[in-house]
């Protein structure tokens, strides 16, 4: 039985390899708990490295231009990348 696993990640840039900001975990296997700043550590220190140890990316971020005037305005976190990975529970008790 396959479970899915989701992984958010908030990163500086649109870049795969930008930094990470802010992030958030979803266990779909039930092995792990995460809850809001349950962590100072992102997971990973950008999609790429995520993508590396077997994530998969589902959702890229919609890139829109700045509204003339609102170019340094502080808003929601723009860079969202959704990732999810596959877990086998058939072994597990």
């Amino acid at each position: 039985m396959l479970r899915q696993k989701l992984l958010v990640l908030y990163l500086h840039y649109p870049a795969l390899n930008s930094g990470v900001c802010a992030w958030s975990i979803w266990d779909g296997t039930g092995k792990e708990h995460h809850t809001t700043g349950d962590s100072d550590t992102p997971p990973y220190n950008s999609v790429i490295e995520a993508m590396k140890d077997g994530w998969r990316v589902i959702q890229f971020p919609q890139l829109n231009p700045a509204y003339p005037g609102m170019e340094l305005t502080t808003s929601y976190l723009r860079f969202e990348y959704v990732l999810e990975k596959l877990e086998d529970i058939s072994n597990d008790s």
